[in-house]
């Protein structure tokens, strides 16, 4: 039997941005632009990046809590993607709708777990997954945290059973 669970609030938000991508060039997208802006606005900050050159997973990351969970939960320094690693409370698994931190060369990458694929990677709803917000596999290897963001201490226990989403198994690499 298959239970059907609401959407999150701070997924549907990030949902609605599927497709987002930069602007190549001189110009920068203004839907990426309005990321930054909101997640600054909800830590009580002055917004200080306005392009969509600069690495904006966390700005992603950001914008999706403010407009859908506690914007408390989002960390100061929003923008450096390891910082989300101290962010809500501790996982010690995935959990439909948690963040999850990735270490990477030069960095990390923040988006949030939607699922599974058909051969074990976790699928990630993000921002700035190659220059563009969508949903992609990445490999388990690479996890620094599972962190839970929502309204209430720890996710559903139902939450834990991510559903199987269909890949083409190539998983991201670089987020940069």
């Amino acid at each position: 039997m298959t239970v059907v669970q609401s959407e999150l609030s701070w997924l549907a938000a990030g949902r609605a941005r599927i497709g987002t991508h930069e602007i190549k060039g001189v110009k920068h997208n203004p839907l990426i632009v309005s990321m930054w802006e909101v997640a600054f606005q909800a830590t009580n900050q002055k917004t200080w990046i306005r392009d969509d050159d600069t690495a904006w997973c966390g700005a992603f990351a950001g914008y999706c809590i403010a407009k859908g969970s506690d914007p408390k939960k989002i960390p100061k320094d929003f923008y450096r993607a390891k910082s989300w690693a101290e962010a809500g409370t501790s996982l010690s698994k995935p959990a439909y709708g948690c963040v999850v931190v990735f270490s990477r060369s030069g960095g990390g990458h923040v988006g949030f777990v939607v699922g599974k694929d058909q051969r074990g990677n976790i699928m990630v709803l993000g921002g700035n997954q190659s220059d563009a917000v969508n949903i992609k596999p990445f490999s388990t290897d690479r996890v620094i945290a599972y962190r839970w963001v929502g309204t209430q201490k720890l996710p559903l226990a139902s939450r834990y059973n991510l559903p199987v989403l269909n890949s083409d198994g190539q998983v991201s690499t670089n987020e940069a």
